[in-house]
């Protein structure tokens, strides 16, 4: 398979570094351009700080392209660029990712902007892949990736589709790194004096959630109607988003059914032939290590983590002290890597996936 030249957006966030470091290897995308804000424009990328704990791996001699060019899509054009990786703000991706979508180039965002936005998939593989039909019905071929903490949440309840989701009520305990390097690399939020509100964050994993869990009729989301409390908070630790969640289902539950529902989740056929496709979505243990259980493929843990050569590290959510309450009630915890599941990698899940299912050339 041929590799399609690649543009990251954003590329010296942590975010988009992340993108960089998954595509220094990558069978299927190649990385041919990288921009950033206005006072990057030329810098090369090599001098920009890295900020992942893993070495930087080798790459390219590129330069900063500057978005806000009157050139910047002449300069793509030029350089071939078929796929761009969004990193960016909000309010920088509205005018930006339809510019390049529009021009016929496949935009897989990170960014909020055009999240629930109709005609524009906001999909997560193993919950409501048929909403990715929608891909490239508006403005251009564009798809999204959910809010980070929506996935730990959501894909363990997934498996559980078939006992009828009536209510649920989560609490989460989110890393410094999904605010960005700058928290990430703050002394006194990594000797525990961290604010713990987020604002907007359980909203936003609300209204996410009901949309992924909703039905597409006619071209349109209509939202799932499900119970759902949402509690947000951050936590001094540097990655890992941890969730804990307590639903109620309309059929009984046994634990043994539960944990098989878990263990015997699966993607589709053509999604588990994408190279960030984890060997199972949901990893289950009998409880939940957040130093130990980081960077899991859906098989085994690694300590070690090499993850710009091994894309399917840190792609499956972890699944653990799962209870039956009553027999209508579960409780349980998930945690999964912010970065990588739940921002760099569930973002080139969707562009693999439109690759395996021919939707992009």
């Amino acid at each position: 398979m041929r590799r399609r030249p690649t543009i990251v957006l954003g590329a010296s966030g942590l975010v988009g570094q992340r993108m960089i470091q998954r595509l220094s290897h990558h069978p299927w995308f190649e990385l041919k351009a990288v921009s950033g804000r206005s006072e990057r424009s030329q810098q090369p990328l090599t001098e920009v700080q890295w900020r992942l704990e893993q070495q930087r791996p080798e790459l390219p001699p590129l330069r900063f392209l500057d978005t806000s060019n009157e050139s910047f899509l002449t300069e793509l054009v030029k350089l071939g660029i078929e796929v761009a990786f969004s990193c960016l703000p909000s309010d920088a991706a509205e005018e930006i990712e339809a510019r390049l979508a529009q021009a016929g180039i496949a935009v897989f965002s990170n960014a909020s902007f055009y999240r629930r936005k109709q005609g524009i998939p906001l999909v997560i593989p193993d919950i409501n892949l048929e909403h990715f039909e929608d891909f490239s019905t508006t403005i251009g071929p564009m798809a999204c990736g959910t809010n980070c903490t929506l996935i730990p949440m959501a894909a363990p309840l997934a498996a559980l589709r078939e006992y009828g989701v009536c209510e649920v009520e989560m609490r989460s305990e989110q890393a410094l790194s999904g605010a960005g390097w700058r928290l990430l690399f703050d002394e006194k939020a990594i000797n525990g004096e961290v604010d713990p509100e987020i604002p907007g964050e359980a909203e936003k994993v609300h209204e996410e959630f009901l949309h992924v869990f909703g039905t597409r009729c006619d071209n349109v989301v209509h939202p799932a109607e499900i119970h759902v409390d949402v509690k947000c908070q951050r936590v001094a630790r540097k990655d890992g988003h941890q969730v804990f969640v307590k639903a109620k289902f309309a059929k009984p539950l046994c634990y043994e059914d539960v944990i098989s529902a878990f263990k015997s989740q699966q993607f589709d056929e053509k999604v588990s032939k994408c190279p960030s496709a984890p060997y199972q979505p949901l990893h289950v243990v009998e409880n939940i290590d957040v130093t130990q259980h980081l960077w899991s493929d859906g098989k085994v843990f690694s300590l070690q983590p090499q993850p710009s050569m091994n894309l399917q590290t840190g792609m499956a959510v972890v699944v653990g002290n799962v209870e039956i309450l009553d027999q209508y009630t579960l409780s349980f915890s998930a945690y999964s890597h912010n970065t990588i599941r739940g921002a760099a990698g569930g973002t080139m899940l969707l562009a693999e996936m439109a690759i395996s299912e021919g939707r992009i050339p």
